[in-house]
């Protein structure tokens, strides 16, 4: 069964975005404070006994943060077919979220489009609480927990670099943009 509609209200209805100020390219190391930063935030105020990453980013800050509060990990797996089209639920979370507290992670939030979804999928399995966390929040959408707030575009070392025709390039689409943004 999928998901009613949202109607729109103050939490749900879109906003006209500036563009990003700037570029921030992380690497590694700075990844790994924010994971850790992230999951010293969530320790202190919630207590999930299952962390589910939205695949496919998000699957990455989720299974570091549940590995440093020592807790399950799971996918889901939510996309947009096509760019700037609403998110769609490819594969939903694990039905043991059943009763138990869950934290939704994903790796970036702007609109909450792709959280929204992901979040009235788990409530579908009745979990006893649900709660989200994001590396970094970039937009209006607020999630209960994020490591870092920014206007800038996110370029993150997992994605930055994607094999095509052969090679590894730059994602052409981060390139595109961070053409756009030097003119």
């Amino acid at each position: 069964m999928s998901p009613a509609p949202l109607r729109p209200t103050p939490q749900n209805v879109r906003t006209t975005r500036k563009p990003p100020r700037g570029v921030l390219q992380v690497d590694w190391p700075f990844f790994g404070e924010l994971c850790r930063a992230l999951a010293l935030k969530i320790f202190r105020d919630y207590d999930p006994e299952l962390v589910i990453g939205i695949a496919k980013a998000g699957a990455i800050p989720g299974s570091v943060v549940a590995s440093i509060l020592q807790r399950d990990f799971a996918s889901m797996t939510i996309t947009r077919e096509a760019g700037g089209s609403r998110p769609v639920v490819i594969a939903g979370p694990p039905r043991l979220v059943a009763g138990r507290r869950v934290l939704i992670v994903d790796e970036t939030c702007d609109t909450g489009d792709t959280m929204k979804l992901a979040l009235a999928a788990v409530r579908e399995l009745q979990p006893a609480a649900v709660k989200t966390a994001v590396s970094f929040r970039t937009g209006d959408f607020k999630p209960d927990f994020y490591a870092l707030e920014s206007e800038n575009f996110i370029i993150l070392p997992w994605d930055r670099e994607v094999i095509v025709g052969g090679e590894i390039v730059m994602r052409p689409d981060y390139a595109e943009k961070l053409r756009d943004l030097a003119e």
